[in-house]
């Protein structure tokens, strides 16, 4: 009994960044109980060592090196028993990388690993769904057939050479070949994200644990029978990275307590009838586990408690659970990024009340906030307000940084690629440009007053106050503060279900190199291909279209595919 219980055990080396809450949910759903690494002796006696890493390279071998787990983990991965490392896990292998100013690795595996080239004109961090290009046959990747994807999220990359094509397994394309796998013996590692890659991504995991159980074998036999059928060495849209679809969950307090799904129109979430309670869609975890079924690519839950609410006597910013007051108090929401994470296997982002906060003579950073929602399986944090307060700091002093501000914490720490900026713009309409500082565009329709141009201010506080900064503008400072995606909303397009905003959203993705998910206003399959073929958005948002079920997410990907936009449709 003993012997069968060690068998079904696995060994987690955890340093204490980022979501591991995941890794740890998908190994209990495959049947195995999990260790935690304490002390250095920890690793020597594993059977089965994990090694996930999140965050930034130089900090992940501080943090390895404090606690004298350096030499116990090379010497562990030479011995032959089974290693498997994930994301910044298989980075720490190398040699070295140019992140953190230029640090050595492990050693273990030649090479440095390098951001990627950013003039090659593609969005970085590299996030999303992307292909496998299978370099030999293995246990890890027997599940995957050529057409499958996977989730990455990641800035810097290790690169393909005949100095470690001993080890390379794999590679995946984004401007070019990198390292997507690597294997010798019973070393594995991937920079992919398998936890967070459904499926496909829990047989990778089993591929590891138990590569010849019957569940292994069928999902190999299932590959193979894929690749047979004319799946193999995809190319043009089908090889690559993926146009991302996420289903967005506003979640708040209705007027009984009660964590619901709400969804606004031009952010107003009350009925517009009745006595006008809040327009509830459904259970927070219900909803995100159905969206994981049906194919979503990523879920977003954003806590709106305190968006403009015209069915109140009066505007308030306080959450019934404390969110906004206490955040590490808030424990209903808390509860929900921790159920999901249970059954949601995609990438889970929470916004709402990411800030620094004073409670009880002791002052909270948003480092420690954001932290408690990594814990509780959120991959990135959402930051609204506080960004655009952030940036307008940043222009009065000269496009300078100081440190201080809630993106710079948190993606020191956890890299930028945790880190999402939630933009709140509003149309402005001008006669002439020549009458503002601010970049405007041709406006696709005519103002109130014939207004040929327009420009977007930016909004705080649910949309209620506009500041003088504009949404280009905005999004340049984020991402100099060191932001990893921006998601870019609408309100005059909220609701309506006329499409997104594409004059917008083209504007701020050729102001960026960073991605941009397109937000606001989705009604039809064809609003998602229209903004991808004509805007360089990364990903597209909708809500209400996919709470109400009016439009399915197999049917807008079905309807990308058709229109030649990468889509990850599962099998």
């Amino acid at each position: 009994m003993h012997r069968q219980r060690a068998a079904k055990e696995v060994t987690l080396l955890d340093y204490g960044a980022g979501n591991v809450r995941s890794v740890r949910n998908a190994i209990k759903k495959l049947g195995y109980s999990i260790k935690d690494v304490s002390k250095p002796s920890d690793i020597a006696a594993a059977d089965k060592l994990i090694f996930p890493g999140v965050g930034a390279f130089g900090q992940a071998m501080d943090v390895l090196q404090q606690k004298d787990y350096v030499q116990p983990l090379v010497d562990y991965i030479q011995s032959g028993k089974p290693f498997f490392g994930i994301c910044l896990g298989m980075q720490l292998l190398f040699e070295g990388s140019t992140e953190s100013g230029g640090r050595e690795g492990l050693g273990l595996i030649a090479g440095t690993v390098d951001h990627f080239d950013t003039s090659r004109g593609l969005p970085v961090p590299h996030i999303g769904w992307n292909t496998l290009d299978q370099l030999r046959a293995s246990d890890l990747l027997a599940s995957a057939a050529p057409s499958d994807r996977v989730y990455y999220v990641h800035s810097y990359r290790a690169m393909p050479q005949e100095a470690n094509v001993d080890w390379v397994l794999a590679t995946s394309y984004y401007g070019e070949d990198f390292v997507a796998a690597v294997c010798k013996g019973n070393a594995m590692a991937t920079q992919f994200h398998p936890e967070k890659s459904g499926t496909l991504g829990l047989n990778i995991l089993r591929g590891f644990l138990e590569p010849e159980s019957a569940e292994a074998r069928a999902a190999a036999a299932d590959a193979n029978a894929r690749q047979l059928a004319g799946l193999a060495a995809p190319e043009g849209p089908d090889r690559g990275l993926a146009k991302r679809v996420i289903a967005c969950l506003d979640v708040r307090s209705n007027d009984n307590g009660d964590l619901v799904v709400t969804k606004g129109d031009q952010y107003d979430v009350r009925e517009k009838e009745g006595e006008r309670d809040v327009r509830n869609l459904g259970k927070p975890v219900e909803l995100a586990a159905r969206y994981f079924d049906e194919g979503a690519d990523e879920v977003a839950f954003l806590n709106i408690t305190g968006y403009f609410d015209e069915g109140a006597d009066e505007v308030a910013f306080l959450n019934i659970t404390g969110f906004r007051d206490c955040p590490l108090e808030d424990l209903p929401m808390l509860g929900v990024l921790q159920a999901a994470s249970e059954r949601v296997f995609v990438p889970l982002t929470v916004g709402g009340g990411i800030r620094g906060f004073s409670a009880a003579g002791k002052d909270y950073p948003a480092l420690t906030v954001a932290a408690e929602y990594f814990r509780s399986g959120a991959d990135k944090v959402s930051i609204g307000s506080d960004a655009v307060l952030a940036a307008e700091e940043y222009y009065a002093a000269g496009c300078k940084t100081n440190g201080s501000t809630a993106i710079e914490q948190i993606s020191e720490v956890y890299g930028k690629q945790a880190v999402v900026v939630s933009i709140d713009p509003r149309r402005v309409y001008v006669k002439d440009p020549a009458e503002t500082k601010h970049t405007c565009v041709k406006a696709s329709e005519p103002g109130p007053e014939g207004e040929a141009w327009c420009w977007w201010q930016c909004t705080v506080k649910g949309g209620r106050e506009g500041r003088d900064i504009d949404a280009i503008q905005l999004a340049k400072a984020v991402e100099a503060m060191g932001a990893g995606e921006i998601m870019l909303n609408c309100i005059d397009n909220d609701g309506k279900g006329q499409g997104f905003d594409l004059a917008l959203v083209d504007a701020v993705s050729k102001a960026v190199t960073i991605p941009v998910i397109a937000s606001s206003g989705a009604g039809a399959p064809k609003h998602f291909t229209e903004v991808f073929q004509s805007t360089g958005a990364a990903a597209a948002l909708a809500a209400g279209i996919f709470h109400r079920k009016e439009v399915g997410i197999i049917e807008v990907k079905q309807h990308m595919a058709g229109n030649r936009v990468p889509a990850r449709i599962a099998a």
